[in-house]
């Protein structure tokens, strides 16, 4: 116990393993264990989507506005970004589904991972944050990067996985020799063992590990790796990549709504000051449960009409097939979504924020 206390978490060590660290892990578990439900051939049920995608990828966009819209403090002095955001990506949505359906879903996408590749990235950062050593830094946001964007690679060069990012056809693959996949795969590996002999080096050195930073490093490695290249099932994708970057999104929201609530940030009546209270962690759900669910609600009848058992709240909904109509709906259902992206690589870099982790954890 005494060398977690010595680690410079995030909230608490157990909070930390539990919701940031251990995800992949557990998914990973899951797969190994029931290996039946994973296979290539299944696809993912009704109900399999409605926690993956609906409770855990869709709500974790709206736990955003806890950190933005609704913290008072935040909304003022960052006023004109989080009003103008939603603007102008809707105005851009629109233009680009106007010109081409398929290429608005696929700048979407492209968005989409990179907005996941540098949820990494910035939870390498934190975890790292007392770490002096330049070349160290380096190594680790090379090995950071190397361990997200080698899968995608893959994914691009292979052209022969079973699964999408949002709709079919949203990556442009660009099948390519084996030679080249082979040259990538001896890089990617030739990068996992500099990292993996440096970090024995300063370990020695320092007489310290820094479990939070390693955990996080093999979680990305694995659920990366495993859930676009060693596996091919839509399921086992959708596992890995939703739960890895979803939970600990919106435990980290939490930690840091609960450390303003301690320090007596959140003044007066408002929803913060409520969902971050004692009690408040239902209310937190139930709010971004009920926002995901209307949303794809509307997203299903207006445009997909594919799980009418789920959304039979919204059947009274015509599904659209105007083109010039949904060029307008779908940014604008989109919007959330796609703002919670931009929006997402500015919050998290706010300087002087009294309430960061800089050096303190959100305990």
């Amino acid at each position: 116990m005494q060398l977690l206390k010595e680690q410079k978490w995030i909230g608490t060590p157990v909070n930390d393993l539990l919701f940031i660290l251990s995800p992949p892990f557990f998914c990973l578990l899951l797969i190994g264990v029931f290996p039946e439900i994973f296979s290539e051939d299944n696809e993912v049920s009704t109900f399999q989507w409605v926690v993956l995608v609906l409770l855990i990828d869709v709500a974790h966009v709206y736990s955003t506005i806890f950190r933005t819209y609704f913290d008072k403090d935040v909304f003022t002095k960052h006023k004109l970004m989080l009003v103008n955001t939603p603007v102008i990506c809707f105005i851009a949505g629109v233009i680009l589904y106007e010109f081409d359906a398929l290429t608005f879903w696929r700048v979407l996408a492209y968005i989409a991972v990179f907005h996941f590749i540098r949820q990494q990235y910035g939870f390498l950062r934190i975890y790292s944050r007392n770490e002096k050593s330049i070349l160290s830094q380096k190594a680790d946001t090379v090995l950071i990067y190397a361990a997200t964007v080698y899968p995608i690679i893959y994914w691009h060069l292979s052209g022969d996985r079973t699964f999408e990012w949002f709709i079919k056809g949203d990556f442009i693959i660009y099948k390519q020799p084996e030679i080249l996949l082979d040259v990538l795969t001896w890089c990617y590996i030739a990068i996992i063992l500099i990292y993996l002999i440096k970090e024995i080096y300063i370990s020695v050195i320092n007489r310290h590990i820094n479990i939070p930073k390693n955990l996080l490093i093999a979680g990305t490695l694995l659920s990366w790796y495993a859930g676009i290249v060693y596996y091919n099932g839509d399921l086992t994708f959708t596992l890995l990549n939703v739960v890895s970057h979803g939970i600990p999104y919106m435990a980290l929201i939490w930690f840091y709504g609960r450390k303003k609530k301690k320090l007596g940030v959140f003044s007066g009546n408002t929803i913060n000051s409520w969902t971050f209270g004692s009690f408040g962690l239902v209310l937190f759900i139930v709010i971004i449960f009920i926002l995901a669910y209307t949303e794809e609600g509307l997203w299903d009848s207006l445009v997909w009409k594919s799980r009418k058992e789920v959304f039979f709240l919204f059947k009274f909904l015509p599904m659209l097939t105007d083109k010039n109509i949904l060029a307008f709906i779908v940014p604008l259902l989109a919007l959330p979504q796609l703002t919670h992206y931009v929006i997402d690589g500015f919050i998290w870099k706010i300087k002087n924020d009294t309430y960061s982790w800089k050096e303190t954890t959100l305990s």
